[in-house]
């Protein structure tokens, strides 16, 4: 039972958020036009960007021992509770069709279980027992990276995910929207992207959401490059599971190598309807079995494949 004097101190912590700041400029939006509002709310979101852009090296330095511990086999997962915890699975689900990626390489945990995607689990981002014994259940190891997801930076489900995390010996990134946080303090990466207080005080999947959605984008996509899973700015690792992946599957190939349809098809059917080794085929002039056999020995890195194709 949580006791007057917990909500006191609850509600003193609160009190120090500029993610939690009330806006006295904005205490009767309620009556202005709606267009008024749009044009606020506008105005707003135009900040994070900026917000972001201050803490670039630091994203930088968490993508690089990312990229590191990925290379190695380690996974990237990311923990966190309510609309933090949704951005992450949403960025963990979109990667094995963006990348090729298999779906345990990059895992979103939230707390109070899958089911807390759509509904509320009331009290669940209070535990960080509850995130241990998350990373636990997926065997967590000293190759993964765990990224904390938290806008206030006091999530006890987040920061319980990063302590876990360190003392076995992983990787941990502190994603938050509070400069001088417990959970980016907690981490080997504090990433403190503070965007100041919402329109509406307190709901934090406005600006501070938007912030997280755009560092973890980042996150994801510049590991991904690192780890050759882009050629150039193409998605030669893109999973063609559906007809319009398909098509761009066939897109991808045509722009890599400016090759007829009849060369791209055959190119494709030569190597199982991957893009990567198809286009290895066509500029490396090589057949699908040495396409394979040259990109598994540089790692899935189809420059580093078609330079050794290359006479020396």
């Amino acid at each position: 039972m949580t006791s007057t004097a917990d909500y006191a101190n609850l509600r003193a912590q609160l009190d120090t958020l500029t993610t939690e700041a009330f806006r006295p400029d904005l205490a009767e939006i309620d009556r202005r036009s709606t267009l008024d509002i749009a044009r606020t709310m506008n105005g707003e979101d135009a900040t994070v960007p900026a917000a972001v852009a201050q803490r670039l090296p630091e994203i930088a330095a968490a993508i690089d021992a990312t990229a590191a511990r990925m290379a190695r086999g380690g996974r990237l997962i990311y923990a966190g509770a309510g609309t933090a915890g949704r951005l992450g699975v949403l960025d963990a689900s979109e990667c094995p069709p963006t990348f090729n990626t298999d779906p345990s390489e990059v895992l979103g945990l939230i707390a109070g279980g899958p089911s807390a995607m759509v509904t509320a689990v009331e009290g669940a981002e209070d535990s960080k027992e509850f995130a241990a014994q998350d990373l636990t259940a997926i065997g967590l190891t000293d190759l993964d990276t765990v990224v904390g997801i938290s806008a206030s930076g006091r999530t006890p489900y987040a920061i319980g995910a990063i302590e876990h995390a360190r003392a076995l010996g992983a990787l941990t990134i502190g994603l938050s929207c509070n400069a001088g946080s417990a959970l980016a303090a907690a981490a080997d990466h504090g990433i403190e992207i503070v965007v100041g207080p919402e329109l509406l005080t307190g709901s934090t999947r406005l600006k501070a959401g938007t912030a997280q959605k755009l560092v973890l984008n980042m996150l994801s996509t510049i590991t991904m490059i690192r780890l050759g899973k882009t050629y150039g700015n193409l998605m030669v690792d893109v999973r063609a599971s559906n007809e319009k992946l398909r098509a761009r599957s066939r897109r991808i190939v045509a722009l890599a190598t400016g090759a007829t349809d009849l060369e791209i098809e055959t190119a494709l059917s030569m190597t199982g309807g991957e893009v990567k080794n198809a286009i290895l085929t066509i500029l490396g002039g090589v057949d699908g079995p040495a396409a394979a056999r040259l990109l598994e020995a540089s790692n899935g890195h189809l420059r580093a494949a078609l330079e050794a194709t290359k006479p020396h």
